[in-house]
């Protein structure tokens, strides 16, 4: 670990702090002036493209790094987050607060604009500085880029075609209006209940292993990041908060039944398919 540099990477840090910052004091202005606190959702992907590209310019401006690398996890980090950013853009236009800001405000005592900056825009802030060390940590690794950083980038790709085609497929779903009130259980969305979160999931692994490929000092700094989303994806605010607000629905018992949690895998067929196909044979 004595080749990486660590007093670089520290200032890069805080640049990477300061630009994460940035973008959530800004976002939290003009949730102020909308008088809608879910733009913020919109900051989360954002927020991760600029601080790619801080640390690349920050990193290649100082002489450090390997300039493949730091142009690799830059444009990976920075397509996937703009494609979340205008995506939840899209899907928010025209629509009033979230629900779960208006739960989390109606706590507030005394300013509500105040309790969610510090409740909502500072915390995200934190992880998205946070969960994009493999990011930072990438952009000052020496060494050519190997076939490590290369199956990064393809588990990345994976991550990106989850999430890309999973929320085109619900979208679609839910523009029929045959459709209202049923759940989403086709495409990919029968093989996992959560095609995005997957999704979200190979692609900061993906991004871990391209710093993995940076030295074991940026794979050490780094795994944090992986670690914190697979548990915010799984077990913190994404698959269990999301399936406990869907265990009403009408169908949601039997799709849980044959669909995977997380992982995919083909559905699983149900017992009166399964009891039918036997009943029918000689």
């Amino acid at each position: 670990m004595n080749g990486f540099p660590w007093g670089a990477f520290a200032a890069g840090l805080g640049w990477a702090a300061a630009a994460a910052l940035a973008v959530m004091l800004a976002t939290f202005a003009v949730a102020v002036c909308k008088g809608v606190h879910r733009v913020v959702d919109v900051a989360w992907g954002l927020g991760f493209a600029v601080v790619a590209v801080v640390t690349c310019v920050v990193a290649a401006a100082g002489g450090e790094g390997d300039p493949g690398r730091q142009t690799l996890v830059a444009v990976l980090t920075v397509v996937w987050g703009l494609r979340l950013a205008a995506h939840i853009a899209r899907r928010g236009r025209g629509h009033g607060e979230d629900p779960r800001y208006d739960a989390m405000l109606a706590k507030a005592r005394g300013n509500r604009h105040l309790y969610a900056l510090r409740m909502v825009y500072l915390l995200q802030g934190a992880l998205v500085w946070l969960v994009s060390l493999p990011v930072q940590a990438a952009s000052y690794g020496s060494g050519s880029l190997s076939v490590l950083a290369w199956a990064g980038a393809s588990v990345w790709a994976v991550g990106l075609a989850f999430e890309t085609v999973g929320d085109a497929q619900l979208a679609r779903f839910k523009a029929d209006p045959a459709n209202r009130g049923r759940l989403m259980d086709r495409g990919l969305w029968s093989w996992t209940r959560h095609p995005n979160y997957f999704g979200d999931f190979c692609v900061w692994w993906g991004l871990f292993l391209i710093a993995c490929d940076a030295g074991p000092a940026a794979a050490a700094v780094s795994v944090v990041s992986p670690l914190v989303m697979t548990y915010l994806l799984i077990g913190g605010s994404g698959k269990r908060l999301l399936e406990r607000h869907m265990a009403d629905r009408p169908g949601w018992s039997a799709y849980a039944a044959r669909t995977s949690g997380f992982f995919p895998r083909p559905p699983r067929r149900s017992p009166a398919a399964h009891n039918s196909t036997r009943e029918s044979r000689p």
